[in-house]
């Protein structure tokens, strides 16, 4: 299996096309089962829970700046001690590899 997390998102242009769904399930393979992918909204999403607000929060500014490294944006919904953090390449109206990368980076926060 590729370690996602060594790799880099690519521009939406560079990609070319969204995944199949052969491609998405060799790729949800290679993520924490703890993502869902929600076929009918082209996403995956990952539910976190934490002690306090102020972790849940550290983790946010973290996965922010994966998103800013990466130049890939997540949806991200922050409660008090959980948050949703949501998936898919807009652009293209589907799942790419660049979701998958980032989906792999931030379960290396974890």
């Amino acid at each position: 299996m590729t370690d996602l997390t060594k790799k880099t998102c690519q521009a939406c242009e560079g990609i070319g096309k969204k995944y199949t769904q052969s491609e998405i399930t060799a790729h949800m393979k290679m993520i924490d089962k703890a993502w869902h992918h929600d076929k009918s909204q082209q996403h995956i999403r990952r539910h976190f829970h934490f002690k306090n607000h102020f972790e849940v929060m550290a983790f946010v500014n973290a996965v922010a700046w994966i998103s800013h490294r990466d130049d890939h944006h997540p949806s991200i919904v922050v409660n008090y001690a959980d948050c949703e953090i949501t998936y898919s390449t807009h652009a293209l109206g589907g799942l790419t590899e660049n979701d998958f990368i980032c989906a792999s980076k931030v379960d290396a926060l974890t």
